[in-house]
């Protein structure tokens, strides 16, 4: 069974600072200057010299409102775009750039336990069928799965689902459930690091059984899993054991970290 490991990580999202002012003369000349930075290029992010180890920030900034006219896909592994609802600008660029992209993962879903055997899939009214209907016209065979986050999860929660087949099972049935109703083509499960690093045994056994009820629908199942190791050095939750024993099950694995520390 192919399997990916999703190291290309596309986050489809950056913070935008709206300011009001008034313009002077100068200000003019500045803001033309400014403009040209948005403007499209024609040259890749490879041919401008932007792919390298030692990027410095000031060439983020300058760059980062800017893209390339030619939209056609030449990255030969797949993509997966998140958008974030802080960045509603995200939608446009996962139009505009669906060629680009294997699947898109809108952050838009949260899974509660309600009771024994009772979940529910909330955030479902913001679905907006309108929107992933342009970006299915970009590309018709962009994937759909939605980001679902394990949300509200008392510690009891999970021991009750971790400890139950049947909890087990009728959650997999509610996300099958909920993907065939939504036209969904699957799901980006956030659930890993809620607990901290532990019940990995049980974590990898409710992991393959909802991949696997998934599957069993064509339905695609991605994994957001945390970095081996710490900013420390040390072990981090997701280890080389649980990624050979998941690695058969699922679509891929959304490598959860970022390019630059968030400092000390």
């Amino acid at each position: 069974m192919r399997t990916t490991l999703w190291l290309l990580h596309v986050l489809i999202s950056s913070w935008w600072l709206l300011v009001s002012a008034t313009l002077s003369k100068t200000d003019a000349r500045k803001s033309h200057k400014a403009e040209s930075e948005t403007a499209l290029a024609e040259l890749s992010v490879l041919e401008r010299g932007l792919v390298v180890s030692d990027l410095h920030w000031k060439d983020v900034v300058k760059e980062e409102k800017r893209s390339c006219s030619h939209i056609k896909k030449t990255f030969e592994g797949p993509v997966l775009g998140y958008v974030t609802p802080w960045n509603s600008h995200g939608y446009d660029v996962a139009k505009m750039f669906g060629s680009k992209l294997t699947s898109v993962s809108p952050v838009w879903l949260q899974l509660r336990r309600r009771a024994p055997e009772t979940f529910d899939v909330t955030g479902l009214h913001d679905h907006d069928s309108s929107w992933v209907k342009a970006v299915r016209k970009s590309n018709k065979k962009v994937r759909m799965v939605p980001r679902l986050l394990f949300d509200g999860w008392s510690y009891h929660d999970y021991m009750s689902v971790l400890g139950s087949e049947d909890e087990i099972e009728e959650l997999g049935s509610e996300l099958v459930d909920v993907a065939k109703t939504e036209g969904f083509d699957g799901f980006t499960l956030e659930l890993w690091s809620q607990l901290g690093g532990n019940k990995r045994k049980e974590l990898v056994h409710l992991v393959k059984h909802l991949c696997e009820a998934l599957k069993s629908k064509k339905l695609d199942c991605i994994l957001v899993i945390p970095p081996a190791v710490t900013s420390t050095g040390q072990p981090g939750m997701f280890g080389r054991e649980e990624f050979e024993e998941l690695a058969p099950v699922v679509d891929g694995f959304s490598l959860m970290t970022y390019d630059y520390s968030s400092g000390p």
